[in-house]
């Protein structure tokens, strides 16, 4: 559907305005399908995204900085989102013993097989999303919002 009938609006102020405004609307709906499956998880997105994080550095724990650095939503807040996760028992933190100031958070072997479990849910959900664009037009987008962001 068109942003247009989406927004029940016809007019913009450009077409600069127009695709921003798209971009934004598009990724709120990609957002709410992904969080659709992240719920039957309790999981959240911002979550999810620490966990993939930890997975991508397994064995080697990172700490909080990397991980900040590393999410696709810096706003949010790194801290709470790793100690909510280490209460379900999905990281841990740990003290580095050659530098005490230094907190270690690693992935542990249940978060793992929860990522296990998500992945092909996850690869389906996105598969059904991106169907309409070709895998041409997927690397188009993908080169043209990497250039909107340079």
């Amino acid at each position: 559907m068109k942003l247009e009938e989406e927004l029940k609006q016809t007019k913009f102020k450009d077409e600069y305005q127009h695709a921003m405004l798209n971009i934004i609307f598009t990724g709120s709906w990609l957002e709410v399908a992904t969080s659709h499956i992240l719920k039957q998880f309790d999981l959240s997105p911002q979550q999810f995204n620490v966990l993939r994080i930890l997975r991508g550095s397994h064995p080697r724990p990172l700490n909080l900085l990397d991980i900040q650095e590393r999410m696709m939503d810096r706003m949010s807040n790194a801290t709470r989102l790793v100690e909510k996760l280490r209460q379900k028992g999905l990281l841990t933190r740990k003290q580095c013993d050659s530098n005490r100031r230094k907190v270690e958070i690693e992935v542990t072997e249940k978060g793992l097989d929860l990522l296990k479990e998500l992945d092909p849910l996850m690869d389906k959900s996105h598969k059904e999303l991106t169907k309409k664009i070709t895998k041409e037009e997927a690397i188009l987008l993908s080169e043209l919002l990497d250039k909107l962001r340079s």
